[in-house]
């Protein structure tokens, strides 16, 4: 594989003195720059996805820094099979329900398949909206060298964009789910597609289903945030589904995942005794009621 240059490391104090991304006590939006610190600190970051207001602010609260309004609502909450029937008002619905229960979380909203791919000035179009309708302080599209123009006219305008490649799940009807990367040119393909995105002004870049000593290369040549997820452990930071990683997804989840509770177990325990209690009279009680 090609060796490209390193991206130079500056070493940097977080603003306040004793600032991290995550867990950090201030009261303020973490923000683009704050994400640009700490790939300079070399500091590690956690992002999960969130779709509600409830459930972001459990993720807020916890310190997670930025929360991704993710397309992968259309599979987690929406019933459909895949990402690629979501819409942008279901995005922007979502994603303010997500603003409205946070206060310290970065939250990012992704452009669904069909709102972007049109051109520049589409992508502009539905930032815009998830901007200013739903108060997402950046949104993320899918694509390297292809979506070049339409992450640098966003920048342009003052949008933030975190850009996605490697497996990018609204093109699974043409490249299936499969790692990617692989193999000599498929993973100079990747390196250019990274390169491309960070000329463009991306902060950041997820990249999914790739092979880690690759994931490492461009984390290492990259001068911008590198997301990992099934990347490997060598990427600035690490994004996961939450419904896979509280254990609420049924049935088999990817091999990157890895379970910190099994939800769907405690809530199925726990709808069963709801319903036992009502069926036998056990509830509700007097210390239940009103007179």
């Amino acid at each position: 594989m090609t060796q490209l240059p390193a991206a130079q490391t500056v070493q940097h104090s977080p603003s306040d003195g004793s600032r991290t991304l995550y867990g950090g006590k201030g009261t303020r939006r973490i923000t683009v720059r704050d994400i640009a610190l700490a790939k300079e600190r070399g500091e590690k970051w956690p992002m999960l996805t969130a779709y509600d207001a409830m459930t972001a602010s459990v993720f807020d609260e916890a310190g997670i820094p930025v929360l991704l309004v993710g397309d992968s609502a259309g599979n987690c909450h929406l019933g459909y099979e895949s990402t690629v029937p979501v819409t942008l008002d279901e995005m922007t619905m979502l994603s303010a329900a997500v603003v409205r229960g946070t206060q310290r979380a970065l939250i990012v909203g992704d452009l669904p398949f069909g709102s972007y791919q049109e051109g520049p000035v589409q992508a502009l179009r539905s930032a815009t909206r998830l901007v200013k309708e739903a108060g997402v302080g950046a949104v993320k599209l899918e694509g390297g060298e292809r979506s070049h123009e339409q992450i640098r006219l966003l920048v342009e305008s003052g949008i933030p964009v975190m850009a996605h490649i490697g497996l990018t799940p609204q093109s699974v009807n043409a490249m299936g789910y499969r790692v990617q990367g692989r193999g000599e040119e498929a993973a100079q393909q990747l390196l250019r597609d990274a390169k491309s995105v960070q000329d463009a002004g991306a902060f950041a870049v997820v990249l999914e289903l790739v092979p880690a000593e690759l994931a490492a290369e461009v984390t290492r040549v990259l001068h911008i945030p590198t997301v990992g997820i099934g990347a490997g452990p060598e990427t600035d930071a690490q994004v996961l589904v939450w419904t896979d990683m509280l254990g609420l997804t049924p049935g088999r989840v990817p091999k990157f995942v890895k379970k910190y509770a099994d939800l769907r177990a405690v809530m199925g325990d726990a709808a069963r005794a709801y319903a036992e209690d009502v069926v036998g009279g056990t509830f509700p009680l007097e210390e239940h009621s009103v007179h």
